[in-house]
Order: structure tokens, then C-alpha cells, then sequence
């Protein structure tokens, strides 16, 4: 049991360098071919916060390091075949989402949202009904697998949402597959740990470039959107409530940043009669820069956030059940309280 732990910490060390490596390789890369082929992110309307062109397709350097990693991994070690299939069911419905992502940085003015969902719902049916991963704790198959594409689609787009500022989405996606990937450490589902850790590698090999002066590189939809999806599916993929039920909760302590932000400014925008999907500067990073914060200081502020709301969420899985409501509790009154404060700020 000791050798096999050992292989296993390894193993996972091993899948963090390569797609570290990967990542850190490929992204200048395809910046210059993003560059060579005029594939850039134009200040063109209101809503975009960057003052200067810059080339796309980072995200597919992310998302290279994260799944060649996961296939070196396999060519030298063994996995179980739930592990095998989970995996296939990962990289199918990632890769669905990438070309997605790709499809509509490419294209002049966007896809349409109607056509997004749909490949959305395409491949978390691929996910959820074909390779049964889905919200386990709801007994009723049909509300579990409504749930579950749900869960995904919405994760998936909350990291687009949040992608407005150089190193935020990318930053909170590293810290929360890290809080995703020691809380299933423990567990059989050895799939979420080598994901979880891959995509910390490819979000790190990606993340000097996003925030660099020089050399700057954004990841686009096509890194959010799979992003997004690779997180909520492995949120699905291990117990969280083997102590206590509350621990059910935890992926939505991990992942309360997209969470709180598109919820945030949804509420923010159905109340000034706007459409929810269409885009502007009510985030809550551009509010916090608007009262005078530097983007280097909101970019901590929210890493120790997540940092903090991770460790809760590791503290919410493995306390008795009346500790770990009390935190569950005192983190949402906080977070609403933070909502008011933000809302009084006046924003173009």
C-alpha cells in the first residue's frame, strides 16, 4: 500500500511537470501563429477592458499541456478502466467545448448564444448520459442528469465570465484545481487527482504569458469554456460527504468566484432590464478598480479569496456536521454582505 501511495505521488508530480512544460512551451507558440494569422482580441466595443489588440489561442495551449500530460501518464503506467473511461469522457467533452471556444474567437462578432448552448448540452450529454458522471447524491436518474448538464454548462460559462482581467480566470481555475485535487486525494476516483493536477500545470504554463507586458497572450473562450467544463465535470467525481452531508457544499466553496461573479452580475443586469448573456462592465473586479484598487491588487484579493474559500471547503468536507454548517453559513452571509457593498458602486 506504501509503494503504491508512493508510485501514485509520483505519478501525479510527473503529470504537473509535463503539463507545466507543455503549457509553458506551446503558448508563445500560438501566440505567433495567432499573431501570423490575425486572430486577435480587438478593443473594438465598451465592454472589452484591455486598450491594445492581442492574440488569442492560449487556451489551447492550456488545454494541450492538460490532456498530453494525461496521455504520457497512460503510456507508462496503467489506469483502471473507470479511470480510462472517465478520462475519454473528459477529453471528448473538452475538446467539444475548445473548438467551441475556438469557432468563436475566430469568428468576426461571435456565434450566437443559441448555438453555443447547443454544443454546450451536446457535450455535457456526452459527459453526464454516456458516461453516467453526474451529481450522485440526487437519487432520481432524470433530475440527476438535468442537474448535473446544468451544473456544467453554467461552470463553463461562469469561467467566461470572469475572464475580463489578465490572470483572473486562469489564476482562480490553478487554485481550484488544486483545492479539487487534495480534497480527492484520498478517494478511489484517482481520474479527478490526475486531471486536477494536469490542469494546474497547463493554467501555470500559460499564466506568465497572460500577464505579461510584452509577450501577452489571452487564452480566449477557447481556454474558459473547457476550462470551466474540465473543472465542474471532476467536481462531480469524488464523495464529498463521507463525514457529514454539508460537505456536498465544497465545489461550491472552490468555485465560488465564477459562481458569486455570474450570479452577481445577472442579478445586476435583469434589474436595470438588461439581457443576462449580453456583455458589460458590472463585474465585481471592475467595480473594486473603479474605487481605486490597482489590477494587481484585485488579482491578490481574489487568489486569496479562493485560497481562503478553498481551505473552507476542505474544512466543510472533514468537520462534524454542525461545525461545518456554522462555517457554510458564516462564508454566505459574508458573501452577500460583500454583494450590497458592491452593488452601491456605480459603474458605466
Amino acid at each position: 500500500m506504501d509503494y503504491f501511495k508512493m508510485t501514485n505521488e509520483f505519478l501525479y508530480s510527473i503529470t504537473f511537470i509535463i503539463a507545466y512544460a507543455i503549457s509553458l512551451i506551446l503558448t508563445p507558440i500560438f501566440r505567433y501563429i495567432a499573431m501570423n494569422l490575425n486572430i486577435y482580441d480587438r478593443p473594438i466595443t465598451d465592454v472589452k477592458t484591455h486598450k491594445v489588440s492581442t492574440p488569442y489561442l492560449g487556451g489551447i495551449a492550456i488545454w494541450s499541456g492538460w490532456i498530453i500530460s494525461l496521455l504520457i501518464i497512460r503510456c507508462i503506467t496503467h489506469f483502471p478502466t473507470g479511470t480510462l473511461n472517465n478520462i475519454r469522457s473528459l477529453l471528448i467533452g473538452s475538446f467539444l467545448l475548445l473548438l467551441l471556444g475556438l469557432f468563436d474567437d475566430i469568428k468576426k462578432g461571435g456565434l450566437g448564444f443559441k448555438f453555443k448552448f447547443l454544443i454546450q448540452i451536446i457535450a455535457c450529454i456526452v459527459v453526464v448520459v454516456v458516461f453516467d458522471i453526474r451529481i450522485n447524491f440526487i437519487e432520481n436518474y432524470t433530475l440527476s442528469v438535468v442537474l448535473s448538464i446544468l451544473w456544467i454548462i453554467g461552470l463553463s460559462n461562469a469561467f467566461n465570465i470572469i475572464d475580463i482581467m489578465d490572470g483572473l480566470s486562469c489564476g482562480v481555475a490553478t487554485i481550484a484545481s488544486l483545492f479539487f485535487f487534495f480534497i480527492a486525494l484520498p478517494s478511489e476516483m484517482i481520474y479527478v487527482n490526475f486531471c486536477a493536477i494536469a490542469l494546474v500545470g497547463g493554467c501555470l504554463g500559460f499564466l506568465p504569458y497572460n500577464l505579461s507586458k510584452t509577450k501577452k497572450i489571452f487564452m480566449g473562450d477557447t481556454g474558459s469554456l473547457s476550462i470551466g467544463f474540465i473543472l465542474a465535470t471532476i467536481a462531480m467525481g469524488t464523495s464529498y460527504t463521507k463525514i457529514n452531508p454539508i460537505g456536498m457544499f465544497a465545489p461550491l466553496l472552490i468555485l465560488s468566484v465564477p459562481i458569486y461573479e455570474t450570479i452577481f452580475v445577472s442579478i445586476i443586469r435583469v434589474k436595470k432590464g438588461k439581457n443576462p448573456f449580453l456583455g458589460s462592465k458590472d463585474h465585481f473586479p471592475l467595480r473594486l478598480e473603479k474605487i481605486g484598487y490597482t489590477r494587481k491588487q484585485i488579482l491578490i484579493f481574489v487568489y486569496i479569496a479562493c485560497s481562503i474559500l478553498g481551505i473552507a471547503a476542505y474544512l466543510t468536507v472533514n468537520l462534524s456536521q454542525s461545525l461545518a454548517l456554522i462555517l457554510f453559513t458564516i462564508i454566505i452571509i459574508i458573501l452577500i454582505f460583500f454583494a450590497i457593498k458592491l452593488s452601491k458602486i456605480k459603474v458605466d
